[in-house]
């Protein structure tokens, strides 16, 4: 009796609940609403939401990470460039460097020669960095034996995705120049080729 008597102070004492004003307590469905939380239609309205963000994004960071990969691809033939020139300076009966493998060689432990003369980045010199193929040749002078001229090249390796430009230097003027590309197209191949592109 008196644990029955205790519960009936206790009930009695407790603050009394504060309904909203036009809240319908004989209303079934909204109770049952808000013990079940969000309903379908405002999960859909924050799908939809998110979806529309998510498309205007996306663009927006292919064309960043683009720009990224073109700005690297460019300062990459600068460093071909320079690296050809050192190779010129070291190999003075050969020339220019014949290709792109001949500048770099293996990550570890690379012993210079002419066929690897360790100058060049040992990613740079296989062909292939962020996102770009990578291309260099030196050539042959009129009557010559040695390589007086060269060409050093990129174009992105998936077209509109990697990249859109394709960049390139040549001897002949030293500048940086770019056009832009297509799908299944490849590095300049040589110096004339180059020096149809505009400068950058």
């Amino acid at each position: 009796m008196s644990v029955l008597r205790h519960t009936l102070v206790a009930t009695s004492q407790a603050p009394a609940l504060e309904l909203q004003p036009g809240f319908n307590m004989g209303s079934k469905s909204t109770l049952i609403r808000r013990a079940h939380g969000f309903s379908l239609i405002e999960l859909l309205i924050v799908v939809g939401v998110i979806l529309i963000i998510t498309a205007i994004a996306i663009p927006n960071l292919l064309r960043s990470k683009m720009a990224a990969n073109e700005a690297s691809a460019a300062g990459t033939i600068r460093q071909i460039s320079l690296a050809e020139m050192t190779y010129h300076t070291a190999n003075s009966s050969v020339g220019f460097a014949p290709d792109l493998a001949s500048l770099g060689g293996p990550a570890a432990g690379c012993s210079p020669s002419q066929a690897h003369a360790c100058i060049l980045d040992s990613v740079v010199s296989t062909g292939s960095k962020s996102g770009y193929q990578f291309f260099a040749a030196g050539f042959l002078g009129s009557g010559g034996t040695t390589n007086t001229t060269f060409v050093a090249s990129s174009a992105p390796l998936v077209f509109n995705s990697s990249g859109v430009r394709l960049f390139c230097l040549a001897t002949d003027d030293g500048v940086v120049r770019a056009k832009p590309g297509a799908p299944g197209v490849t590095p300049a191949p040589d110096v004339p080729t180059c020096l149809a592109y505009p400068t950058l």
